[in-house]
Order: structure tokens, then sequence, then C-alpha cells
């Protein structure tokens, strides 16, 4: 059962103290957050730390979900081969805002090296506060579904 406040977090090596920063700063606003690591800097696979966050949101344990590596996009790649999840990369907060708008994303993935730390945390306040706008957007989410098939 899907809990509104879970959130899940990982990263690989390269994004650690942004994941940390991430924990901290969701906590604080009363997020539940799951943080599935990595607890050491030692080289790790982003895909392994990708499909077990998604895992979690396709399992119902976490409502939504964020993954860091050094781009954003590895993460995201393998965060996307996973049934049910729509993950985008973001750098800035008009695309954290239209994946969920548009696309109902339920995870996002952000490069630890290609964005600041205060901006990933106005990137995930902003993919957190906005909302599925469902209407015309609801046909192309659909779409996305029926291709993972």
């Amino acid at each position: 059962m899907t809990t509104n406040n879970r959130i899940v977090i990982s990263s690989d090596h390269t994004a650690i103290q942004m994941r940390r920063a991430i924990v901290n700063h969701l906590s604080k606003q009363g997020w539940v957050v799951v943080d599935i690591g990595p607890t050491t800097e030692e080289s790790t696979d982003y895909p392994r730390h990708a499909w077990e966050a998604a895992q979690r949101i396709v399992s119902g344990d976490c409502r939504l979900g964020i993954i860091l590596c050094g781009t954003g996009q590895g993460i995201m790649m393998a965060a996307n081969k996973v049934k049910g999840i729509r993950c985008g990369t973001c750098a800035d907060t008009y695309s954290a805002r239209m994946i969920r708008e548009h696309n109902d994303a339920n995870m996002l993935a952000i490069g630890a090296r290609v964005v600041g730390e205060g901006l990933a945390l106005e990137i995930v306040d902003t993919f957190l506060t906005a909302q599925f706008q469902g209407g015309r957007h609801s046909k192309r989410v659909e779409m996305i579904e029926k291709l993972e098939q």
C-alpha cells in the first residue's frame, strides 16, 4: 500500500553528497525518505541503484523516487526499463514541472555533476509540488504505458 509521503532516493557513488543534501531537505519537509544508498564513495554501478529504487515505486512501497548519478542520464535510462516507471532527467525547474504535469513522471533523475546543490533542491521541490494535469496528457501517458508491453 502506497503511503503518500514516502519517497525513495538512491544514487551511484558520484552523487552521494547531493543525495544526502536532498534527504536532509526532504526530511525537514515531512517526507518519509527511504534512502537506499550507497553509503560509501566506492565505485558502484548506477543501473542497480535505478532498478532498486524503481522497484520501491512499482511495488507501491513509495509514491515517488529521486535518483542521481553524474549526469542523471544513465540512471534515468536504467529506471525507465522497469515497467510502470516514467523517469526524466532534469537540470532546470521548468522540465521538472513539465515531467509531472504532462508526463505523470513518478521518478526524477538529477546529474550531480551537471547542477549545483541549490538548484538541485529547487528542482526537487518543483517536481514534488507539481501535479499531473490529466486531460489530453492522459492519452499520451497511456500510449507510453502501452509501449512497455
